[in-house]
């Protein structure tokens, strides 16, 4: 159990860049990376050492996350506009600011197939073999959807440029 304990501790940081890269949202991705690690010692026994525990956590951190989207999509939650700022703060306009801004609604548009696959290999450094055995897919599968959201990122973020030129 310490071994494993141990090699779970070392995925810890890869799962919260993942897992914020999806939620958007440092709370919601702490949240969800402690839900994870849960679930992980709870179902420990159903480990086999048969492949990389990294890839069965982020399997396990991707299902949690999709369960909770399908969750909300359900019964958006409510908040009190009490917790609104009264004057939200607004940062300096910077040309490399609002191109980061422009790719982060880009990828906000792609697919979240298309998402998670970019995420696991652009993001998390995965190889295709371990990206496709996180999403549970085949490679060739894999390759397709991280073409797509390529293409797709690409053509979204031109379409902003002329705005980003017009800026400075």
């Amino acid at each position: 159990m310490s071994l494993f304990l141990d090699e779970m501790e070392a995925c810890v940081p890869a799962l919260r860049r993942y897992a914020r890269a999806l939620t958007h949202d440092a709370d919601r991705a702490d949240d969800l990376v402690q839900d994870c690690l849960e679930r992980a010692i709870r179902k420990s026994s159903l480990w086999r050492p048969t492949g990389p525990l990294r890839a069965w956590l982020f399997r396990m951190l991707l299902n949690i996350h999709r369960n909770e989207l399908r969750r909300s999509r359900r019964a958006p939650p409510a908040f009190s506009i009490d917790t609104l700022p009264i004057d939200p703060p607004t940062p300096a306009e910077q040309t490399d600011r609002l191109a980061l801004a422009d790719t982060a609604r880009a990828m906000q548009k792609l697919s979240n197939e298309q998402r998670e696959a970019l995420l696991l290999v652009a993001l998390e450094g995965m190889s295709y073999a371990e990206a496709a055995g996180v999403l549970d897919i085949p490679v060739g599968t894999l390759m397709s959807r991280i073409g797509r959201a390529r293409e797709a990122l690409r053509t979204l973020t031109e379409a902003a440029g002329p705005r980003l030129r017009s800026v400075k």
